[in-house]
């Protein structure tokens, strides 16, 4: 318990019945990067059950929020769903993890690549003032299945364009791409199908990716990270082995389970 901090949960929004987002207090003294992740969880029986979640909130923020699917079964998420403002959350001392722009080779264009509920850390990067520095152009593309599974979808087409920091920066460098696989929307298909027939490059108004110019974030599920990384590689990317080196494209590995 030496390496865990007892945060309170501040706000618990149920999006529908699969996803929710829970916030909570944060400790004066805990320090991270946009784009890591923490061990949270609770006390049962008297010991802590934990696993990894990316951050939401970006790291100037005076909470914590992490975003979540219902699992039944789920030994954390099945207890996880039901807790309530007041509750207890047990959060990790120290975040880490391999989705940061310090791994990253310098670039123009920056592709965060997410499905369910991998868009965590994309909500902290994406209110990150070194991302709309460093890059040109930052495509966020967000696949689910269907159209109420796009959670936060409100925050990046209205809240962050008007946003008094980050407004003007979002609106001449942010691309928000939401796509969907079994319900109809103006988007439709796979991530890695359209990357494949270059469809997504060609809505976004961009070049296949290159390795001169495109720089990419991974976050979803084990077998989605692999797909996309095998057609990375065939557009001549390189991966970052593991973390402090710089490369192409990053990946997360760790998962919600």
């Amino acid at each position: 318990m030496s390496k865990l901090r007892t945060e309170t949960v501040t706000d618990v929004h149920h999006w529908n019945d699969s996803l929710f987002t829970i916030k909570t207090t944060r400790d004066d003294g805990l320090r991270f990067r946009n784009g890591e992740f923490a061990m949270i969880g609770i006390l049962v029986d008297g010991r802590p059950l934990l696993r990894a979640y990316s951050i939401a909130s970006p790291n100037y923020e005076d909470h914590l929020e992490f975003f979540s699917i219902k699992v039944q079964d789920g030994p954390l998420t099945s207890r996880l769903q039901h807790i309530k403002v007041g509750d207890e959350l047990l959060v990790s001392k120290k975040p880490t993890g391999t989705l940061v722009l310090d791994d990253l080779l310098p670039g123009k264009n920056l592709y965060m690549l997410a499905t369910g509920t991998g868009l965590a850390p994309f909500l902290a990067l994406s209110r990150d003032p070194e991302v709309y520095e460093r890059f040109d152009k930052i495509v966020l593309v967000h696949g689910v299945r269907n159209v109420e599974d796009l959670a936060y979808r409100e925050m990046f087409e209205n809240e962050l364009p008007n946003d008094e920091i980050f407004g003007d920066w979002y609106k001449e460098k942010f691309v928000y791409y939401p796509t969907t696989t079994r319900e109809e929307f103006r988007n439709m298909g796979r991530i890695t199908d359209l990357m494949e027939s270059g469809k997504l490059f060609e809505d976004v108004g961009l070049p296949q990716m290159n390795k001169d110019d495109d720089r990419v974030m991974i976050c979803g599920s084990m077998p989605f990270n692999a797909d996309v990384s095998r057609i990375l590689d065939g557009f001549g990317l390189t991966v970052s082995p593991r973390m402090g080196v710089q490369a192409d494209y990053v990946i997360e590995r760790a998962f919600v389970g």
